[in-house]
């Protein structure tokens, strides 16, 4: 099965964003992925709701949101109201992980767990059947164009285990570093979704490097 593909927006050109969604829109990929920063939970400060709220107006595929902000708790609602089709909280930030999950499906969202480079899947073994979405940093959070993380290969293999022990419909998202270089190797470790960003935006022909990723 080919992967879903979401380019990260947070690398897209701001002075034409409007551009830049609708050419994911007409591309073969699947969500928009939209990184939210408070420059506390990670040393950046990304989009806040007013530009989430106009990339909703023109984007017609998922909204896959991940927060990486302090105390996620307090925006999940907003989040909802703005039109995130799946949310993604860190395991680092929630104190109470199972809570937070619940209240983002009460608010008719998809809910999504996504763990730092230093922490271990097997944290999630006990809450995998109440998440929908694991994304895998592959980079540490915050800044985009870093280099991949070779370790993240075997914790997607790890992670992949603990979602067929438990018979979860789980689906595993990388985040970060993802190239046509390494696509094949993540999706036969048990990636579902790729999402990319510099890597997109900055080649010659991100509708075509799409395509490439999608095919990989």
């Amino acid at each position: 099965m080919k992967p879903i593909i979401a380019p990260s927006v947070l690398a897209a050109d701001f002075a034409n964003l409007q551009r830049d969604v609708e050419m994911i829109n007409v591309s073969e990929a699947d969500w928009f992925h939209i990184d939210i920063m408070d420059g506390v939970f990670v040393p950046n400060i990304s989009f806040g709701m007013p530009v989430l709220e106009a990339i909703n107006k023109h984007a017609n595929k998922t909204i896959d949101v991940h927060l990486m902000i302090v105390d996620p708790d307090r925006y999940i609602k907003t989040f909802a109201d703005l039109g995130a089709d799946i949310l993604t909280v860190h395991y680092e930030a929630c104190t109470h992980l199972h809570r937070s999950l619940q209240a983002i499906k009460a608010e008719g969202m998809k809910a999504g767990v996504a763990i730092n480079p230093h922490t271990s899947v097997n944290l999630l073994e006990d809450v995998i059947n109440d998440i929908d979405l694991v994304c895998v940093m592959s980079v540490n959070p915050g800044f985009g164009g870093q280099s991949f993380i070779e370790n993240t290969y075997s914790k997607v293999k790890a992670l992949k285990e603990i979602i067929k022990k438990k018979g979860a419909s789980t689906v595993i998202e990388i985040d970060g570093g993802v190239t046509t270089a390494n696509a094949r190797q993540l999706i036969d470790a048990g990636a579902d979704v790729l999402v990319a960003g510099s890597f997109v935006f900055k080649s010659d022909d991100p509708k075509r490097t799409i395509l490439d990723l999608k095919n990989s």
